[in-house]
């Protein structure tokens, strides 16, 4: 062991330090341990919020979505997909119309976005009809050649309808006649009744079939967009150029990272102040290394003129101190991390704190810890317990032996 490591734990360790200077050097460990605990925690649970929802809004949505900018909507769709299914990092297309329509079913009503699909290719790319809690993700029209729509649980919930009733869908587009507009309304039955894991999808969303959403829009055969997922996500802005490129002009395309910007530079922004005011407690644990290293000097001065004296050099003693601050830091920074990560994996394992998913979107607070967190953290605190150090080494080697030992 070096001499200066030596030195300073056995400093840290004499058992006839002060009580006062004890009591103080376990206050900055633990003040450590704590500032890192919990910002591990409080990142984690940001991480796992950014997380959660992304996944769970990219299980019913695509990644990136191609619009035509003209408001006619697609038709030779499916020579377009054919087009593109082919690019690189693309891993499928479907095509999609989506109605905002009136949901009857005896006396309620409701808003809902209604969304019409080719149930093949719907199943294998979204999340959403791969979780059915009632009924079944099965489009067949029943022997009265009724045809069917899915809507999710929340829905279903607060309109008290179960798989196999009938419910009435009334669609702005009306027909006109000689009264005027009428809305035009179609008699549905409900097939299946699914479960996304994200409020607004099961509490406002509906799915039919792409044939029957264009009847009860009273459009031919027509899509609204095209909507990709790929292999990666981040890569869908580059994908999404090079499909605009190969589909030619008069499309738009958005990705999913345009879609829900505000949600996601929030959460960015929030993980942001999170650490900064968090920080605040390693910066204070550092002040209390600042005091015990200060105290310190102060109680071991004539030891250091006694060092020096035989020799030791000033860069010697500033090691010695930096050292000791480094020794409490690094402790409460291993203390630290072991304890976050270990809360924060059984609060996230056992979901110990429920959320209202009417607010929040997710049923409990997720925590996801990773390595990149604990590699940035355990360094803030180093370097603020390094620099804390730096004042009282100085100090210690700029004692003047003579002056300490003249009178001994």
């Amino acid at each position: 062991m070096r001499f200066e490591w030596l030195v300073a734990l056995r400093y840290l360790r004499s058992p006839n330090r002060p009580a006062v200077l004890r009591l103080v050097t376990w206050l900055a460990l633990l003040g450590v341990a704590a500032g890192v605990g919990t910002l591990v925690i409080a990142l984690s649970m940001n991480t796992g919020f950014r997380q959660a929802i992304r996944d769970r809004l990219l299980s019913v949505t695509a990644h990136v979505n191609l619009k035509p900018v003209s408001p006619e909507g697609i038709r030779d769709y499916n020579e377009e997909i054919a087009k593109l299914k082919n690019t690189p990092g693309v891993q499928s297309i479907v095509p999609a119309i989506y109605d905002t329509v009136l949901l009857s079913v005896g006396d309620h009503a409701r808003g809902v976005v209604l969304k019409g699909i080719e149930p093949n290719l719907e199943i294998q790319a979204s999340g959403a009809l791969r979780h059915i809690v009632a009924g079944s993700a099965d489009f067949a029209p029943a022997a009265d050649g009724v045809p069917v729509v899915l809507v999710g649980r929340i829905l279903a919930q607060e309109l008290h309808v179960s798989a196999g009733d009938y419910v009435t869908l009334i669609s702005p587009q009306g027909n006109l006649t000689p009264f005027g507009m009428l809305p035009r309304a179609r008699r549905f039955r409900v097939g299946g009744i699914f479960d996304s894991g994200f409020y607004d999808y099961d509490a406002n969303w509906g799915f039919i079939t792409l044939r029957s959403a264009q009847s009860l829009a009273g459009v031919g055969d027509v899509v609204s967009l095209l909507e990709v997922r790929v292999t990666n996500l981040d890569d869908a802005q580059e994908i999404a150029n090079e499909l605009l490129s190969e589909i030619g002009p008069g499309y738009i395309a958005t990705t999913w990272m345009d879609e829900n910007r505000p949600l996601f530079r929030a959460l960015s922004l929030e993980k942001l102040a999170t650490a900064l005011f968090i920080g605040l407690i390693t910066f204070v644990a550092g002040l209390n290394i600042l005091v015990v290293l200060t105290m310190t000097v102060t109680d071991r001065a004539r030891d250091i003129a006694v060092l020096m004296a035989l020799g030791t050099r000033r860069s010697q003693i500033r090691r010695i101190f930096i050292l000791q601050g480094l020794a409490v830091s690094v402790t409460g920074a291993i203390v630290g991390l072991v304890g976050g990560y270990g809360l924060a994996w059984i609060l996230n394992r056992w979901r110990v704190i429920p959320l209202n998913p009417e607010i929040y979107a997710i049923p409990y607070v997720p925590f996801h810890a990773n390595a990149y967190d604990a590699i940035w953290i355990a360094a803030a605190a180093l370097a603020i317990s390094i620099a804390a150090t730096i004042v009282p080494a100085r100090s210690a080697s700029r004692i003047l032996p003579v002056e300490i030992l003249r009178f001994e």
